[in-house]
């Protein structure tokens, strides 16, 4: 054996002989010229080739002959030592085999990362086994001839299988030996092939809404594969391209639909720790699932019909603060929610809402930038939310989550409508989930109202709530503190009569100046001035024979007009009660014309004559130039009167004299 000293001569042609190799002590490689040819041999390192196809191993030039290898075909730690020890010896050389070798390493540890645990768990048994062997060397003073064979006893592996291991980690650092240890089964053969036709027709009929199962799929295709001869593996091997070649998320978006492709995702949560008791609301409708006793129809029949009720909640503290309950979810019940939550607490500064009818109509949202229902005009009235200062914030459609409200009415199902006093009215939240005494009776109207203020009172006391404000305590503690210190607006007479009432956009009749609505007709003296114009109407939808308050387009208040009762054709008290009405309204109209001091038409004239001049008293102009005028015609002859001797002399000469003008020519 040549004992290698001094520096690497070879290193710039990266070409080794096995003596050279030998004499290196490299990691990774013996340290006897034979071994290293036997391994040579059994690696076959002489039928190696580069990416160019050009072979590794070549015949050594010079004296002795031989054969010398490429540095590539060392292992990846022989490799590294070589480019240390190159980079000591000179400016030469670079760290690309350096660099190689980490992206080795690197590549090893991404593999072992992917693999199952079983394998992972493995490797760990292997690692344990292969520092046995180094503690016996290094603690018992043992060579690793002598230690291996008493691990190997100690563990129940055996000797050659020992130092194959021992082999795998050759050259690598003590942190890099797991995923070397890692086994490397592979499978005894490849998937077989799968028509490209047939497996687009059945991931084509897999990946649809109404979600066939897998075997009926494979059914299909194989009938077809039938028919045209065509060779078709078994149903696991298309199971097995289905989970390595197609997503799990295109596997639920077209079976199950965007919804549970968004479901597959965190949620978000939204912090309310920088809001404040009545800075932001949030309002949705419930209906209850209990049968209500409405009153009768006009056929004497009861109405019995599931209520909806519409409830405002405060969002940072969750408590439910008014509600409106009605046969159906509506604008009015919105409206009058609203004005209960102004009456009680005042005005939010904010409002979470959806699109739907009830809460993006005109009546309440009317007016605002962000409003998208319905076509927006100019000339329209504005909503409650936008004439109060209150920003309407729109949640995501047919999205509970965001919604806090939607949380209270889960509750609500339990606490309420499946309350002891609603058996038998109970209807069950799905049809096939009916109750035994379905049917059985309903509740009037006026208890079941009375049953949920009770049940949202409960509901909003109750302690122990989980959530980020309420931290073991009740809705109405979290609100009670916050509102002490909160800045609240409060809402005004005017503001309140703004939220009882709706709005609407007439035009006062130019004639007689009323406005017309509902069958009604409503009239006051001061929509005179406004006649022919359009005016915003507010009124009480509830009750119609109520005063109507009348605003123009730009939400100044005209005045309030009372109703004009319709009256029997033989009505006196009516007709007496007209003549007084009509004869008080004459009176007024003739007391102002009195107030404003009007001059008799006498008068008028005489002071228009006083400060005109007196025309008869005015000079003339005469004019410069007089123009003849001469009348043609028997009627003209027969209506002037016969001329004076003199003025008929002068009627010659002007003739005459004319006459000879017009034979006269102009010379230059």
């Amino acid at each position: 054996m040549n004992a290698y000293s001094g520096s690497i001569t070879s290193d710039e042609r990266g070409w080794y002989s096995a003596d050279e190799l030998a004499g290196m002590n490299l990691p990774g490689l013996p340290r006897v010229k034979r071994a290293i040819n036997e391994r040579a041999r059994d690696e076959k390192w002489a039928l190696q080739v580069d990416a160019e196809g050009r072979l590794l191993a070549r015949r050594r030039a010079g004296r002795g002959g031989g054969t010398e290898y490429h540095v590539s075909v060392l292992p990846a730690a022989a490799r590294a030592e070589l480019v240390r020890r190159s980079a000591i010896a000179g400016p030469h050389n670079s760290n690309a085999m350096l660099a190689a070798n980490d992206e080795v390493v690197s590549r090893e540890w991404q593999w072992f990362d992917r693999q199952s645990e079983k394998t992972r768990a493995e490797a760990r048994r292997r690692l344990a086994i292969v520092e046995s062997v180094i503690a016996y060397e290094q603690e018992a003073g043992l060579t690793r001839s002598a230690a291996v064979p008493q691990v190997a006893a100690d563990h129940g592996v055996g000797a050659s299988t020992l130092w194959l291991w021992l082999g795998l980690i050759g050259g690598l650092h003590a942190s890099d030996w797991l995923p070397a240890l890692a086994p490397r089964r592979k499978g005894g053969g490849v998937d077989a092939q799968i028509d490209a036709e047939l497996w687009t027709l059945f991931k084509s009929d897999y990946l649809r809404p109404e979600k066939p199962t897998f075997a009926a799929c494979y059914r299909r295709v194989e009938g077809i594969a039938k028919v045209h001869g065509i060779p078709i593996p078994n149903v696991k091997t298309f199971q097995r391209k289905l989970e390595r070649e197609i997503d799990p998320s295109v596997i639920l978006l077209k079976r199950d639909g965007q919804e549970a492709l968004r479901r597959s995702i965190p949620s978000q949560r939204r912090s309310v720790s920088d809001l404040h008791a009545m800075q932001l609301v949030n309002i949705d409708g419930h209906k209850f699932d209990v049968f209500v006793n409405w009153g009768t129809d006009s056929k004497g029949k009861p109405i019995v019909r599931r209520p909806i009720m519409v409830a405002i909640q405060d969002v940072y503290s969750r408590k439910v603060l008014a509600w409106r309950i009605g046969e159906v979810e509506s604008a009015i019940q919105t409206r009058l929610a609203f004005a209960d939550l102004f009456r009680c607490f005042g005005i939010p500064k904010g409002c979470l809402l959806d699109n739907g009818r009830a809460f993006a109509s005109k009546w309440i949202t009317g007016g605002a930038l962000t409003r998208y229902r319905f076509k927006i005009r100019e000339e329209d009235p504005t909503g409650l939310l936008p004439s109060l200062g209150i920003n309407p914030h729109w949640a995501t459609p047919y999205r509970g989550q965001s919604k806090p409200i939607e949380r209270g009415f889960r509750d609500m199902c339990e606490d309420i409508a499946k309350h002891p006093a609603m058996s038998g009215a109970y209807t069950g939240n799905k049809p096939d989930a009916k109750p035994d005494n379905y049917g059985d009776r309903a509740i009037p109207i006026a208890e079941f109202r009375a049953h949920v203020a009770q049940g949202i009172a409960a509901h909003n006391a109750r302690q122990g709530r989980r959530t980020e404000m309420a931290a073991g305590r009740s809705f109405d503690a979290v609100f009670a503190e916050s509102f002490a210190s909160a800045p609240i607006g409060k809402a005004s007479e005017e503001q309140l009569r703004l939220a009882l009432l709706a709005g609407e956009k007439r035009r006062i009749r130019s004639d007689t100046s009323h406005i017309e609505m509902f069958g009604n007709r409503y009239w006051t003296p001061d929509l005179n001035r406004h006649a022919g114009k359009l005016v915003t109407v507010r009124f009480d939808p509830d009750d119609l024979h109520q005063p109507i308050h009348v605003y123009d387009l730009a939400g100044a208040y005209i005045a309030s007009a009372d109703v004009i009762e319709n009256t029997g054709f033989l009505d006196v008290a009516a007709a007496k009660d007209r003549a007084k009405q009509e004869a008080q309204w004459r009176r007024s109209v003739r007391e102002a014309a009195e107030a404003e001091q009007l001059l008799a038409a006498e008068q008028v004239a005489a002071r228009i004559a006083a400060m005109l001049p007196n025309a008869a008293t005015e000079d003339l102009p005469e004019p410069s130039v007089i123009r003849p005028v001469r009348h043609r015609g028997q009627t003209a002859a027969a209506l002037k009167s016969a001329p004076s001797p003199r003025r008929q002399a002068d009627t010659e000469f002007m003739t005459d004299f004319m006459s000879g003008v017009r034979k006269l020519r102009v010379v230059e």
